[in-house]
């Protein structure tokens, strides 16, 4: 499984990269806005963080598109700005066009803001190269989210779409490590959800312990 980094922070992107060997990063408007900084810098700037490797960024196109036409030219060039870009689209009627539509021009597109198996399979029928269940705000709601990433894990094996499916919005370790066992290809996360996840209280007490018996030990 691989991990992408939910965040437009550069910081946070460069520290993932180096300690963690983060696979890909997800971007959406709110990190932009969170970033503090113009969209156009801050993926510019992602960009040249990733470059001369083959880890893919997803960029969003603006929001409030929706022709499909539209959507296909700010794509095409968000796309022609760094190989790693990969363009990110609402799963809509318009968003699934836009997908068709950039996948015959061998530009790789990720449909986000899924949140039903029909509309991960439409994207994948389209062509998306990614689609993008999300599970942390159906939770939220209280909605059972395990299924929903069976379900789509399931048509995309039945029927041999070569789409990856990327778990978003996960929220903790339980949701990792169920997106992981449901055969999802990648899950994205904020980075304290991952921090969270790798560490572990019993973790630190055996350290302490292993320490105590360690300094009470001659070394030679």
């Amino acid at each position: 499984m691989k991990f992408f980094l939910d965040s437009a922070m550069t910081d946070e992107i460069k520290y993932a990269l180096e300690m963690w060997d983060i696979d890909g990063v997800t971007t959406n408007p709110r990190h932009v806005q969170v970033s503090g900084k113009p969209f156009m810098t801050v993926i510019t700037e992602i960009a040249e963080i990733f470059a001369g490797t083959d880890k893919p960024i997803s960029v969003e196109v603006n929001p409030h598109l929706d022709d499909w036409t539209e959507m296909v030219k700010e794509g095409k060039k968000l796309a022609a700005m760094s190989p790693n870009f990969v363009i990110k689209l609402p799963a809509t009627e318009p968003g699934f066009k836009a997908v068709f539509e950039l996948a015959a021009a061998d530009i790789k597109s990720n449909l986000t803001l899924v949140f039903s198996a029909a509309q991960a399979l439409q994207a994948m029928r389209m062509g998306a190269a990614y689609v993008s269940p999300f599970i942390g705000w159906k939770e939220s709601n209280g909605e059972e989210v395990t299924h929903f990433v069976d379900e789509v894990t399931a048509i995309r094996n039945t029927f041999g779409f070569e789409t990856e499916i990327i778990v978003a919005a996960a929220r903790n370790a339980r949701q990792i490590v169920n997106s992981a066992v449901s055969g999802a290809d990648i899950v994205t996360a904020g980075m304290p959800v991952f921090r969270d996840s790798f560490a572990h209280p019993y973790t630190d007490v055996g350290l302490g312990k292993f320490q105590a018996f360690w300094d009470d030990t001659p070394y030679e």
